[in-house]
């Protein structure tokens, strides 16, 4: 494995390692929660299917990318994956949509644009390696370049899709549309030798019109106030609010909608859209559960409805800055 020399927080051994410098958590803590838990009765038990509302998107509609200077479209297609359009651009975040991913984990609900639906899409954004957000026969299917992590872009080339890696807060252009690799709280590992081989991290996404924010997956982190101070004015924070359960292990790495809400807050964004729920079983908590909290939590934090968001599967999202605030753009 090669040691990356660069800014990035590494160890001794080239492994990335999170801004406060932890590692994943050992094999020996994934089997007492697999394992050791199930044997016991400890773990919670939770239906394997659950209720999640879907709507029929709008295919004709999102066969058209909005115009720069038009308000962008976030389309969820079920757990972390999004099509985000902007300024005649068409990205997919994290696209993951199999009837079942890696393990044989199927989906609750269908994806909210089948594969053969999905408009022209220019970039393929991805967060991180674990196979439900790097899902490579959906990447395949579509073909469009991959903008990714570093560790990544040999990975997938010799793969047969082209590929830009990127360090956190390194941007690259995918048209008039500016693509920024920040921090989260997480880990990477595609097999048994691979962790912390490449980076993980979220994506800010910046057009005329808008400033979008996809956490990936993270742990709460200190990380979401700098991301905020550095990219003042998000319009939409993707947080995700599921497989939060058991919390002595699933909180290392992922959020609960608690937490996400703080998060939320932290960034200091327009509108929260929750992600990461719903779609695959992949913690103990009931599938249905987490946009429950969340309802309670804006509820007790006197957040305004309509800053908070739950989509049903499939439906889209406009969102703009007001216009006294836009500016276009600029390097960084």
């Amino acid at each position: 494995m090669p040691v990356f020399a660069f800014e990035q927080p590494h160890d001794r051994a080239g492994r990335f390692v999170n801004l406060d410098g932890s590692r994943p958590v050992g094999l020996a803590t994934v089997l007492r929660w697999a394992v050791w838990d199930r044997l016991t009765g400890k773990r919670r038990r939770a239906p394997e299917r659950g209720s999640v509302l879907t709507v029929a998107a709008d295919r004709a509609r999102l066969a058209r990318p909005p115009a720069e200077g038009e308000p962008a479209r976030l389309t969820w297609l079920g757990h972390a994956s999004f099509l985000v359009q902007l300024d005649g651009v068409s990205l997919l975040v994290d696209p993951a949509l199999r009837p079942a991913i890696f393990g044989g984990i199927v989906r609750n609900v269908p994806p909210g644009v089948p594969l053969e639906d999905l408009p022209p899409i220019d970039a393929q954004l991805v967060t991180h390696n674990h196979y439900d957000h790097l899902d490579l026969p959906t990447l395949r299917s579509v073909g469009a370049p991959v903008v990714a992590g570093l560790g990544l872009a040999r990975w997938l080339e010799a793969r047969g899709l082209p590929a830009t890696e990127l360090g956190w807060w390194r941007s690259t252009r995918v048209g008039a549309v500016r693509v920024t690799f920040v921090p989260a709280h997480h880990w990477s590992r595609r097999g048994p030798l691979d962790t912390n081989a490449t980076l993980w991290g979220g994506f800010v996404v910046e057009g005329s019109t808008a400033t979008v924010y996809h956490s990936g997956d993270s742990a709460y982190f200190a990380g979401f106030r700098e991301i905020g101070e550095r990219f003042p004015g998000i319009d939409a924070a993707l947080l995700p609010i599921g497989a939060y359960d058991p919390g002595w292990f699933m909180l290392r790495q992922h959020m609960d909608p608690e937490q996400a809400l703080q998060a939320f807050e932290d960034l200091g964004a327009r509108a929260f859209v929750a992600m990461h729920w719903g779609t695959f079983k992949l913690a103990d908590e009931p599938l249905d559960e987490p946009p429950r909290r969340v309802e309670a939590e804006r509820v007790r934090r006197g957040l305004p409805p309509e800053r908070v968001r739950v989509l049903a599967v499939g439906e889209t999202l406009e969102v703009a800055r007001p216009l006294a605030v836009r500016e276009p753009a600029t390097p960084r």
